[in-house]
């Protein structure tokens, strides 16, 4: 899940994301600003959910994935579109 909030005297929006993979201890997010190297770490609440909040620019659109216990590459199936990659798979994306 994506929730934004917008502020009229700042020039970004706070994202918050949760997600909830089945049985996972770790879950990351990449491709934020472009970059799919340096991930950020989402906390587990105790249901078993993962979260971040991230601020990210207005009027800008970012493709991300996640990656769960550092070995499963997946989507977010409430972001605001998918589109394809160079891999033959989909990124999520976020448009603000």
């Amino acid at each position: 899940m994506l929730q934004k909030t917008y502020y009229k005297t700042k020039d970004y929006c706070k994202v918050k994301f949760s997600f909830k993979p089945e049985l996972a201890e770790t879950v990351e997010i990449l491709g934020l600003n472009s970059d799919w190297q340096n991930a950020i770490i989402m906390h587990k609440k105790k249901d078993g959910s993962f979260n971040a909040e991230v601020n990210l620019p207005k009027d800008s659109t970012h493709e991300f994935k996640y990656l769960v216990d550092h070995a499963m590459w997946l989507n977010d199936p409430e972001a605001d579109k998918q589109v394809s990659n160079a891999f033959g798979t989909s990124n999520s994306v976020v448009s603000l």
